[in-house]
């Protein structure tokens, strides 16, 4: 990539103002960040409706809480077996192809759960669709370091991130929605049309991803050759600085590498601990009807939408990573720990329950510019997989636990307390970081 010999190797062009440097990323932020949110919207939809779904098919299946928890838990077994091996033939095959594979098998296994008859199905159909999806979320974070500079990196996956609560904010009025006035239609339950319809986005959108996504910098048509140049140059210059780790037994050998899963680990606890309880949540507060609860789970996750993109912007103009991380883990467990104890009052529960979700999911896109602060190459789509799939162990852990708890004690509180004090100790792992590794 030697071809702008005028300036240092792996600088951008020489002449390049900071105005037309930021005018090029704007472009590539408007061509693909709404395109990557909306898939990720889709994918999270078709993975945490299964917390919507719950409160009408516990009682047609017959499931206890503890298999509802094992069955949310399950999708992220599948998911932890076949993230790595997604993310290095992503690599190898580009991420257009790939992409699209994931979208489409995953929206296909969705949809199929509308034939739910029994807990042994529920169980073999969590764990095929974190198989179908695995790979996604590392494969897009990976994606976006093909075109962002770590200095740029926390805001644009804040941007991209938000697609998380967003799917709150779509998914819970509409998987309510469906459940209240579909219910019944061609003799079949809400929930089931709920799998149904939900289904069809991710198939669309994935074979939409064929015909709109580019596999790099290079392969963009709707850049010309200086903006690329531009692109490449600070592409090229941030890698410089970065260890390539030269085989994957050294990815798994890399202290840091498991240092970071295990501060992933803590703030995934508390993301799926809400996501797949949230419902219930709510409805332990003593609101009544689906569609009330699907309208009012898109408070706590419109407020994260708002905590998100403020932190991750004051992430990058700060260049600081660690109390922009620890200041939401901690609100986050607070607000778990305020929504037990308001349990019975609808209002402060929906506002503590708004602070823990600001605060556990502002947290995760904050948490990407750690590992990528140092790793690069095939080690960063290694190193992000191993991750992301130890990370999401917490996603089979948290609603498993709140499960069994609940059925033990007939209460979700305990396990509110047990998912804050993982966010604690996550704070306890970052403050431990050195601050020379991750301020960049």
């Amino acid at each position: 990539m030697n071809h702008h010999s005028t300036s240092a190797v792996g600088a951008p062009p020489a002449d390049v103002s900071a105005a037309e440097e930021a005018a090029t990323y704007r472009k590539v932020a408007w061509r693909i960040i709404p395109f990557l949110m909306l898939c990720y919207i889709v994918a999270y939809l078709d993975r945490v409706n299964v917390g919507f779904a719950k409160l009408q098919m516990l009682s047609d299946l017959k499931f206890s809480d503890t298999v509802f928890g094992l069955g949310a838990g399950i999708f992220f077994l599948g998911y932890f077996f076949f993230e790595v091996p997604s993310n290095v033939i992503l690599h190898r095959v580009g991420a257009k192809v790939w992409i699209a594979r994931i979208m489409i098998t995953w929206g296909i296994v969705s949809g199929a759960f509308m034939f739910l008859n029994g807990e042994m199905m529920f169980y073999v159909m969590r764990f095929l669709l974190g198989v179908a999806e695995a790979g996604f979320f590392p494969g897009i974070i990976l994606y976006l370091t093909y075109w962002y500079p770590s200095a740029r990196r926390a805001k644009i996956i804040a941007a991209f991130m938000t697609a998380i609560p967003l799917a709150g904010v779509v998914g819970g009025p509409l998987s309510g929605w469906i459940m209240d006035s579909w219910a019944g239609a061609n003799g079949w339950a809400g929930w089931q049309w709920m799998f149904l319809l939900e289904a069809v986005p991710s198939i669309l959108m994935g074979v939409a991803t064929l015909a709109y996504l580019d596999n790099g910098i290079r392969s963009a048509k709707w850049l010309n050759e200086r903006e690329k140049q531009i692109l490449e140059g600070a592409i090229l210059h941030d890698t410089k600085e970065k260890v390539e780790h030269p085989s994957l037994g050294a990815v798994f050998g890399d202290i840091r590498v498991w240092w970071m899963s295990l501060i992933y680990f803590s703030s995934v606890m508390g993301l799926y601990g809400l996501s797949f309880w949230m419902p219930t949540l709510i409805k332990a507060a003593g609101v009544k009807g689906v569609l009330q609860v699907g309208l009012l789970t898109a408070i706590p996750n419109a407020a994260a939408v708002v905590a998100m993109l403020y932190f991750g912007h004051s992430a990058d103009k700060h260049r600081e990573r660690r109390w922009h991380m620890v200041i939401p883990m901690l609100l986050g467990a607070v607000g778990l720990i305020g929504s037990t104890l308001a349990a019975q009052n609808t209002v402060v529960a929906i506002a503590f329950l708004s602070l823990a979700s600001a605060g556990v999911i502002t947290s995760l896109p904050l948490f990407w510019s750690l590992p990528t602060a140092f790793l690069t190459g095939v080690s960063a789509a290694a190193g992000i997989a191993v991750i992301n799939s130890v990370g999401n162990l917490a996603g089979f852990a948290a609603p498993y636990l709140i499960g069994w708890i609940k059925d033990l004690t007939a209460s979700t509180d305990i396990g509110m307390y047990v998912l804050a004090g993982f966010l604690v100790a996550g704070v306890a792992l970052i403050l431990s970081v050195p601050a020379k590794l991750v301020n960049r």
